[in-house]
């Protein structure tokens, strides 16, 4: 019997474990992707641009299972640009092959909640340009379930961290300097609890969502992926240090310098919005999940652990 194909598109922080999970799982997997690169052994790799539709359409031929899991540079323009294309493109591929489209989302849509924990209830209300982005492209694909145009299921998810996170919060312009012995930069209030979300758990939560029976996704479609209890910044870079083998500082970056760095640094200006996520408490509700599927996230010393192993690996 031909084993069901999975078809992933984006291998970048998310993409690549999601690929090793699923074809551990035994699950034929294809990932689909831009350029020549890092892809997990056995996976099939298919090159080619998911903002042309016929591409897409061709990338998922076969497919039971459709992810996706890109994500373009961090610039408002190009994710106006870029974001619509993509659901669009998938939307129609998934709808054609009859797959079912699992999407991987952040909180951006959700705005400022005055603290209070985010669940799949929480109403839409982006404050930030790039919130108003995600929000349209959200509220296209619920439109187009609620249509039967496709089977979608989505999964939201906080700020990364973990192995392959070089594009998070904590990645190079974290690590670099704290394994050169000096203090790691924060930006935004280091003492409000934020959930933060390990790389591993996202793609376990996205493979466990894509491989989920209809009647375990129990009609929900969006779901809050599964996370570690919120913790402050600093509480979180202090798991880090039995595994560096001393006590880290913190700088924090304060909000003017930000803005002033915002006139010369092009991914602190488009951070600058954002900033409000850590004014106060920010955190994943995610219990629907665990009661559904069980707890499935890596513990914390473990987790802390794995993350500056790869750092070691990538920035020494």
């Amino acid at each position: 019997m031909d084993k069901e194909l999975h078809v992933i598109f984006g291998a970048g922080q998310v993409g690549y474990p999601l690929a090793e999970i699923l074809l551990a799982a035994g699950k034929q997997v294809r990932v689909v992707k831009r350029s020549q690169g890092d892809v997990p052994e056995g996976a099939e790799t298919l090159l080619g641009d998911a903002t042309q539709e016929a591409f897409c359409h061709a990338a998922c031929v076969g497919a039971s299972v459709v992810y996706h899991c890109m994500n373009p540079a961090y610039d408002t323009q190009l994710w106006a640009a870029t974001l619509p294309r993509y659901m669009d493109n998938l939307i129609a591929a998934a709808g054609k092959v009859g797959a079912r489209l699992v999407v991987l989302d952040n909180l951006y849509m959700l705005g400022d909640t005055g603290g209070k924990p985010m669940n799949e209830d929480t109403p839409v209300n982006p404050c930030s340009k790039k919130g108003a982005i995600r929000a349209k492209v959200a509220e296209r694909l619920f439109s187009a379930q609620r249509q039967g145009e496709v089977r979608a299921v989505c999964g939201r998810a906080a700020d990364f961290y973990g192995p392959r996170g070089s594009l998070t919060m904590f990645g190079e312009y974290f690590w670099k300097p704290v394994l050169a012995g000096k203090a790691g930069m924060a930006l935004g209030n280091a003492d409000t609890p934020h959930t933060y979300h390990y790389i591993p758990d996202v793609a376990q939560g996205l493979a466990t969502l894509g491989c989920a029976t209809e009647k375990q996704l129990a009609g929900q479609v969006l779901w809050m992926l599964p996370c570690q209890p919120a913790v402050t910044t600093r509480e979180l870079v202090s798991r880090f240090e039995p595994a560096l083998g001393r006590t880290l500082t913190l700088n924090v970056m304060p909000r003017w310098i930000m803005k002033l760095l915002g006139l010369f640094v092009p991914m602190v200006r488009e951070l600058k919005e954002m900033a409000y996520q850590w004014d106060e408490p920010f955190i994943v509700d995610d219990s629907r999940f665990r009661r559904q599927f069980g707890d499935r996230v890596v513990a914390e010393v473990e987790a802390a652990k794995a993350t500056v192993e790869w750092a070691k690996k990538t920035y020494t």
